[in-house]
């Protein structure tokens, strides 16, 4: 008898599937094999047989009639993207993985306060890669701590809503301050200089140093605009407190009243400054909450003017360091980052709440 010959399944294509397909395999954005398979279909649809279509192509044949049979089954789809693969077993049961991450994050090393890698792996009977990769995919990261501290201070809501009232909406016919003072600047001379940066190696600097006294930066940044009024002066005491008060006061339109938002330092409560203010009566000191500092975004400016000008120089006395702090400060002036406040009182008094919930949770 005869053998039967086996011919492949006609395909015939709707007019929007046929020119879809002439895109495909003219096009030189699409990847490659997708064109590969964009022609295979053509040529099928032309009534070629799958091994003329081999030969054409320069493909095998199996490839062809793979093609043929995803598209008759799932047309245009079953050509444009890849079948899911099965991928490899897993070696790591889902009972040890859960079991690492459980001692992660309920259990510690008898010799350390936290678990690293190695500590783990050693504890679980698993290579270090695979902790690592568990802790990746779950999030976890024992050797990260974040600090904080929560305010004690009986009057914290009424200081809080009355801070942030200022930023969200500030009286009319007046300008808000943030006024805080960087005590303490350490005018450090290295002993050694460091060499340049260079491809492949960072730029050095020696650990040692030479102290030539300290100085205080006064600050008063304005809200509205971004502008900050500094001042350097050798001590930190309600005198010079003053001082910048009258500096403020002089830079200031003399038609607009100033809140002041300021911290619970002595210095600003102090019997003279209170005088004062009492002489100056548009003036008005809003106090921060104890242990709070995060409310008053002069900070920010502080920790900006540290990184970008004063952790990295090298001062022989205080008059370049005064130089470089008055530097920084007419360079902002001169195009000026406005730091808006967002968090309205609810969301932090919610956030703080949560967090006194969770403390309390674990005691």
């Amino acid at each position: 008898m005869a053998a039967m010959s086996r011919t492949a399944a006609s395909v015939i294509l709707s007019p929007s599937e046929a020119e879809i397909l002439a895109e495909w395999a003219r096009s030189r954005t699409v990847p490659v094999r997708l064109a590969e398979r964009a022609r295979i279909v053509q040529l099928a649809a032309a009534g070629m047989q799958s091994q003329g279509i081999a030969r054409v192509l320069g493909v095998s044949r199996p490839t062809v009639q793979l093609w043929r049979r995803r598209f008759m089954a799932l047309r245009l789809p079953g050509i444009e993207k890849d079948a899911p693969r099965p991928g490899r077993t897993p070696r790591i049961s889902e009972e040890k993985i859960r079991q690492i991450v459980e001692a992660t994050l309920h259990s510690r090393p008898p010799n350390a306060t936290h678990w690293s890698t190695r500590l783990m792996a050693r504890a679980q009977g698993v290579s270090e890669v695979t902790v690592r990769r568990i802790w990746t995919q779950h999030n976890l990261k024992p050797h990260l701590t974040k600090s904080f501290k929560l305010s004690r201070d009986k009057q914290f809501v009424r200081k809080l809503c009355d801070v942030v009232g200022l930023y969200l909406n500030p009286p009319d016919k007046s300008l808000v301050l943030c006024v805080d003072e960087k005590p303490q600047i350490q005018v450090l001379d290295r002993t050694r200089p460091g060499l340049p940066m260079k491809p492949g190696r960072c730029g050095t600097m020696t650990h040692e140093y030479k102290g030539h006294g300290t100085s205080t930066l006064f600050a008063a940044l304005l809200t509205l605009g971004g502008r900050v009024i500094g001042d350097c002066m050798p001590r930190h005491r309600h005198q010079e407190f003053i001082r910048f008060l009258k500096k403020v006061d002089g830079e200031t339109p003399p038609g607009l009243d100033l809140h002041l938002i300021v911290d619970n330092y002595a210095t600003h409560k102090h019997l003279r400054v209170q005088s004062w203010l009492k002489r100056h009566p548009r003036f008005h000191m809003h106090f921060t909450p104890t242990s709070s500092s995060w409310l008053n975004v002069v900070d920010r400016w502080f920790r900006e003017l540290t990184q970008k000008r004063l952790s990295r120089g090298s001062f022989s006395n205080a008059r370049p360091l005064i130089a470089a702090i008055q530097e920084y400060l007419d360079n902002h002036n001169q195009n000026p980052q406005v730091f808006s406040w967002s968090a309205p009182s609810k969301r932090i008094l919610a956030s703080i709440n949560k967090c006194k919930e969770g403390l309390d949770a674990l005691h």
